[in-house]
């Protein structure tokens, strides 16, 4: 099997871009409908609005309702005709980039994701996640391209609250250690083929950037500064952590993610919140070194990452609701089988269990 490398287009990074986002739409199309919410609007509509005035190409405001599902992206499409765009430009967060990706692909038009926030790797992937209009997990649109352009205004990003690029960090740290063992076992990707050495040696970039300036970036939005630091942590959580999942692979530690949905106690976790626990439990799976293991909790201790069940907010969690973990993880189309030996919900099962008292005991409890 053929090794596959996948990325947008086009990725620009840098504190003011969004005053450009009417320069950059007018390479893509001559009138753009602007995805966004209500909230997002009241904070930079004006920015974005200023940006379209000497542009060549026009734009047209819509309202995302809450959910990227069949409806929402057939409501966005019949709109997308009516109005004459040929252009999709998602501003926010994941369901309003999914969505946007999904009426761009039914409609045969480019679309532009601009972030504004960093807690996910999402936004450079081909892929949606369709949803009821309830909310309810309806299905995984793949999509036969990246966007055609990601772009990132830190200066905006910066101002998002500090615990949503912190989860990103969490999601991040997954990357790498998901990468290798997908190498190792010779999972196919997400991209649809084997690891390449580019998005092994991204991967790894992603992880040391993590390990170098998390906790430096923490500390500058904390006190509301956009350092280079924040600068390279915003890359790692999107561009590299992105094309890392996508183009080397997933495992252990997002179908413990994935298994832990059945958790209502931890509904109100971020993804990367519960990618960061995953990920130790994949690596008590793996029996890795201590000094690695040591570093990874040692990590998410530092930039505020959850280590234990208590603070995953199951702080009375049983056996039996970690076994129910466990056999979800284990699901038959769920990554966790990319990992290089046989898995079961009996080891899982033990993994959990000991990644909460690793938690526990690095915490000095």
């Amino acid at each position: 099997m053929a090794k596959i490398l996948i990325s947008p287009s086009r990725y620009v990074q840098g504190a003011g871009e969004m005053k450009k986002l009417g320069t950059y739409a007018a390479g893509y199309g001559s009138k753009a409908l602007i995805l966004i919410s209500h909230g997002g609007y009241k904070r930079i509509g004006d920015e974005i609005e200023e940006s379209f005035k000497n542009a060549d190409c026009q734009l047209k405001f819509d309202y995302f309702n809450g959910e990227c599902s069949r409806n929402e992206i057939d409501r966005i499409s019949a709109l997308m005709k009516d109005s004459g765009c040929d252009l999709v430009v998602g501003v926010g967060g994941g369901k309003i980039f999914d969505t946007a990706k999904a009426v761009a692909f039914y409609n045969k038009t480019p679309v532009m994701i601009c972030p504004t926030i960093a807690s996910t790797d999402a936004p450079c992937s081909a892929l949606s996640v369709i949803y009821t209009d309830d909310g309810v997990f309806e299905e995984y649109l793949f999509l036969p391209s990246n966007p055609n352009m990601v772009m990132m205004d830190t200066d905006i990003i910066a101002k998002s609250p500090v615990r949503l690029t912190v989860a990103g960090m969490g999601d991040a740290l997954a990357t790498y250690f998901e990468a290798r063992a997908c190498k190792q076992s010779g999972a196919v990707s997400c991209a649809g083929g084997k690891t390449t050495e580019a998005a092994m040696t991204l991967a790894e970039l992603c992880f040391n950037t993590l390990m170098e300036e998390g906790v430096k970036a923490k500390i500058a939005l904390e006190a509301g500064a956009c350092t280079e630091s924040v600068e390279k942590i915003i890359e790692a959580n999107t561009l590299l952590s992105g094309i890392g999942f996508e183009s080397a692979g997933l495992a252990g530690a997002h179908a413990i993610h994935n298994g832990m949905t059945v958790l209502e106690e931890c509904h109100d976790m971020y993804h990367g919140e519960k990618v960061a626990f995953g990920t130790i439990t994949q690596l008590v799976l793996e029996n890795v070194p201590v000094e690695e293991l040591e570093e990874v909790i040692e990590f998410c201790i530092e930039v505020g990452l959850p280590i234990t069940w208590k603070q995953l907010g199951a702080k009375k969690i049983t056996d039996q609701q970690i076994m129910e973990v466990a056999e979800a993880a284990c699901a038959e189309n769920d990554t966790l089988h990319n990992m290089p030996f046989e898995v079961t919900p009996e080891t899982v099962f033990a993994a959990l269990k000991a990644a909460d008292a690793y938690g526990r005991y690095y915490q000095g409890e």
